[in-house]
């Protein structure tokens, strides 16, 4: 039996445009047969923080980082246009007008999908982000290394 073809993503933005980009690409991926694997690092890591807890940061600069920085999918704002909030509000509007998925919806699919969601441990190191931080669908926080060796093998990798 052959191999499955795999796709990697690396997430490196988390703004709401990117990550349904990210998202939309994962779950084709995954209904193509693909293998997927999403690294979310840095920003990204906001896509896949929990919407709801406190900042429990060690070190002030960390905690500054994360107030200012506090992530979940419910807090992603536009790349462009955001404009006060106005048209992040505009684009879920749209996104719901047309049955598209909210960020929530498509990481439960993506997860039904076998899509793997994976935490860059260096930067939750770096950020200061508690590995309970994330959301139940995540399903481990590996290096970059790892992934690395993941998407050598990858037919298509992808950085959004």
């Amino acid at each position: 039996m052959a191999e499955k073809e795999k796709l990697s993503i690396v997430m490196f933005s988390g703004d709401l445009d990117r990550a349904l980009a990210g998202f939309m690409l994962a779950t084709t991926g995954a209904s193509m047969g693909m293998e997927v694997k999403m690294f979310f690092t840095f920003w990204g890591l906001n896509i896949i923080k929990k919407n709801e807890g406190g900042i429990r940061s060690k070190g002030l600069v960390k905690k500054m980082l994360n107030f200012m920085n506090r992530g979940g999918s419910k807090r992603l704002k536009m790349s462009k246009f955001h404009m006060l909030g106005l048209g992040t509000g505009m684009m879920k509007g749209l996104m719901k007008e047309v049955k598209m998925p909210s960020i929530d919806e498509f990481i439960a699919m993506a997860k039904d999908m076998g899509v793997k969601l994976l935490a860059c441990s260096t930067s939750c190191g770096i950020m200061g982000i508690p590995e309970d931080s994330f959301r139940s669908e995540v399903d481990s926080i590996v290096g970059a290394a790892y992934f690395l060796g993941e998407a050598r093998q990858s037919k298509v990798s992808l950085f959004i």
